[in-house]
């Protein structure tokens, strides 16, 4: 399975999308993407099990708890978590799935081999969503100057 431009493309193209793994500390990654997507606009929807709000914003438990209309779902959770994710999302007819680089595991590909469903996997968000900041910027330019980038 190859992660597709037009994927990536379709996945950023929705500004309302739920994001699982929100940390309540701004410190964890998943925190900062929750809070820089936010920034860039999208309607960004936290996940996680263990608290109603991050940031004055609702916060749901589970996949199966998102209100109808979620068409994306970005996971940035401990790989031991991302396979249920996958499942519940796959199974709540998501339509576009990005399991963020190192949430994914050996099985991860396939469970969406097993459900035909394609997902994009092994790449950062911030490497994609505009604009992109420095550090990641100077990160896409290598990876197109030796042709590793989607297309």
């Amino acid at each position: 399975m190859k992660v597709t431009k037009k994927q990536i493309d379709e996945f950023l193209q929705g500004k309302k999308l739920a994001i699982a793994g929100v940390s309540r500390s701004e410190k964890k990654f998943g925190h900062q993407v929750f809070k820089e997507l936010r920034a860039k606009g999208y309607s960004a929807i936290p996940i996680n099990p263990n608290t109603d709000t991050i940031d004055g914003e609702p916060c749901f438990k589970h996949v199966t708890d998102l209100p109808s209309g979620v068409d994306s779902l970005l996971i940035l959770t401990p790989k031991d978590q991302t396979d249920e994710i996958l499942r519940e999302a796959i199974r709540k007819g998501i339509k576009n799935i990005w399991v963020q680089q190192m949430s994914d595991t050996k099985e991860t590909l396939k469970i969406a081999e097993e459900y035909q469903k394609e997902i994009i996997f092994g790449k950062c968000i911030f490497m994609f969503s505009e604009p992109v900041g420095s550090i990641h910027k100077f990160h896409r330019t290598l990876v197109k100057f030796f042709g590793g980038l989607p297309k």
